[in-house]
């Protein structure tokens, strides 16, 4: 049985152990906690082990400085052109001062949120329909500035505010989806005409240059022609003026030549002619053979000085130089010749 003095001491062991126990406080990774010295904050603890002094100080609150999701219910909003549609959004906030956390504002959750749901309003109340559906990151932007700024003295940071959906009113709805159509035909519309009026500029551009080759190609022409024309009509101008010179030098040969070559040359143009079947026409054969004779006249005075040749036969017919007549001559096959 155990004596006063050892009863005694058992109650001191355990109260030094109690007391250990009660002055030793772990704080988990990811939380702060306030301790309240006969209620009045002095320190936060950090995550880790940490002692207090039992009886004296306690654990005020217990703060959880992670990043959070905070979720906004949807709520009625009146845009600026007065079209009511319903949005919701997330906030993200993290403690960052545990003690203005927890004594500069109470509930901190709902203040947020409360928060929050006032600036949507606020902000998206500023904004024409159009310019509210179209521009979500613009409103997230606003949202994020104006809520961090106030939520900073509460020792808040507010990381991002996003808009989940946004909910037009069905007729509205129908009436978009109607203006969207109508805006796509129009410019479904208005790219044709422009293909149109390209289609139609190219032709016109490609019928311009096919014009002006084929204008260059018939100058082109010409000049070559005119150019085959004056070298012709220079050629025929040395050829005349060398019968000018034999005539003027006592050669009669010459003009027989000139003249044998022109007749005949007229008589095959008419009897190859294409519109031309039966040629009707009075022809003396006196002066033609008189023509050839100057020919072969010609020729005997050009090839008859040369070594090689053989000598000249005598001609089928003799020389026959017409003198100039008064009179027609009689044509001995008859008033025509059919050819």
């Amino acid at each position: 049985m155990l004596a006063g003095p050892d009863i005694v001491v058992i109650a001191l062991v355990a109260l030094v152990v109690l007391v250990l126990f009660a002055g030793i406080k772990t704080v988990p990774q990811g939380y702060r906690y306030t301790i309240e010295r006969f209620g009045r904050y002095t320190r936060t603890l950090e995550p880790g082990l940490n002692l207090i002094v039992p009886f004296i100080e306690r654990i005020g609150a217990k703060m959880n400085v992670m990043e959070q999701v905070l979720d906004v219910p949807t709520q009625e909003v009146i845009t600026k052109d007065n079209a009511s549609v319903s949005a919701d959004a997330v906030a993200f906030y993290q403690v960052l001062n545990a003690a203005e956390a927890a004594y500069q504002v109470a509930n901190l959750e709902n203040a947020i949120l409360n928060l929050t749901m006032t600036n949507i309003r606020s902000v998206m109340g500023s904004m024409d329909l159009d310019e509210l559906l179209s521009n979500r990151e613009v409103i997230n932007d606003r949202l994020l500035k104006v809520v961090d700024e106030a939520v900073r003295p509460w020792g808040i940071k507010v990381t991002r505010v996003e808009i989940k959906d946004i909910q037009p009113p069905a007729d509205l709805v129908d009436a978009m989806g109607r203006q969207m159509k109508a805006e796509r035909e129009k410019r479904a519309q208005v790219l044709e005409a422009e293909g149109f009026r390209n289609a139609q500029i190219l032709r016109a551009e490609g019928a311009k240059q096919s014009a002006i080759l084929e204008a260059e190609g018939q100058r082109e022409a010409a000049y070559r022609e005119a150019e085959a024309r004056e070298r012709l009509a220079e050629a025929e101008a040395k050829a005349t003026r060398a019968v000018s010179e034999a005539i003027a030098a006592g050669d009669v040969n010459a003009i027989n030549y000139f003249v044998a070559q022109k007749y005949t040359e007229a008589l095959a143009a008419i009897g190859t002619a294409g519109n031309s079947k039966i040629v009707l026409m009075p022809m003396e054969a006196s002066a033609l053979i008189g023509s050839l004779g100057g020919i072969g006249a010609i020729a005997r005075e050009v090839f008859g000085d040369q070594p090689s040749a053989r000598p000249a036969a005598p001609a089928a017919a003799p020389r026959v130089t017409t003198p100039a007549r008064t009179t027609p001559a009689v044509n001995p096959f008859g008033p025509s010749s059919e050819t």
